[in-house]
């Protein structure tokens, strides 16, 4: 099944492997509504949280150009570590390739067997959708013991309806999203089909109750468009 442009899946095996890192971004701003602003927000929050000589991680980094971002604009802050944690080898070649900051460290590992130091600022945009529910609470409890008191997780999601009727609307609502942005109607099929039991997102509830279960009590929404939601869970 084709699900963009030179991009070709099966159904239930979509994979960030192969030939996406290459055309990963590219692909993803298509696809992903505001993905360049929450970018652009991430920078932002990073300002209230990075300090002289933070450590800093993004799970599921792919190309790393988040991580790049902040390097760049905490310039000023040589000390400062930033780790790019990808569980997928290619997206780690690429990010390596095309990210030579010096205090960035891009690390090929699975986020759920590896240990954290003290943080301040973890950052996760749409990964934790892609991680087996049943491992999802083990891993935001390490996040949260991981952060510094007063550290942030800033944790972005695909995330469910309410109810069936909102759900179906906003549904039928991205589907017009991709058209509009020159997805094919084939391709728009391709991509739902390739994703089935490789996707799973939480409701807002969902996550919410995920973030307080391991020990979050400042809990914020600071995006939401249709169903992609940007929290801000400060510990």
């Amino acid at each position: 099944m084709k699900s963009d442009k030179n991009i070709f899946t099966k159904r239930s095996s979509w994979t960030f492997d192969k030939d996406i890192p290459k055309k990963f971004d590219k692909h993803i701003n298509k696809s992903v509504p505001l993905y360049k602003e929450v970018q652009w927000l991430c920078n932002e929050v990073s300002d209230f949280y990075l300090k002289k000589d933070s450590i800093v991680y993004d799970i599921g980094c792919s190309t790393g150009i988040v991580l790049n971002q902040l390097a760049v604009r905490h310039k000023e802050k040589p000390k400062i570590k930033y780790y790019g944690i990808d569980i997928i080898k290619g997206m780690i070649s690429y990010a390596k390739k095309y990210n030579n900051h010096k205090q960035i460290k891009f690390q090929n590992k699975n986020v759920l067997k590896m240990k954290f130091d003290k943080s301040d600022f973890i950052i996760s945009m749409y990964t934790i959708q892609f991680i087996e529910p049943k491992h999802r609470q083990a891993l935001i409890n390490k996040i949260f013991r991981s952060l510094n008191w007063g550290g942030a997780f800033f944790f972005v999601e695909k995330v469910r309806s309410y109810d069936a009727r909102t759900q179906d609307q906003i549904t039928s609502m991205y589907e017009s999203f991709k058209l509009k942005n020159g997805f094919a109607a084939s391709e728009v099929f391709g991509k739902k089909n390739s994703l089935k039991g490789v996707l799973e997102p939480f409701s807002t509830k969902g996550n919410v109750d995920m973030l307080k279960r391991s020990g979050f009590k400042d809990i914020s929404t600071i995006s939401k468009f249709m169903c992609f939601e940007c929290f801000l869970a400060i510990k």
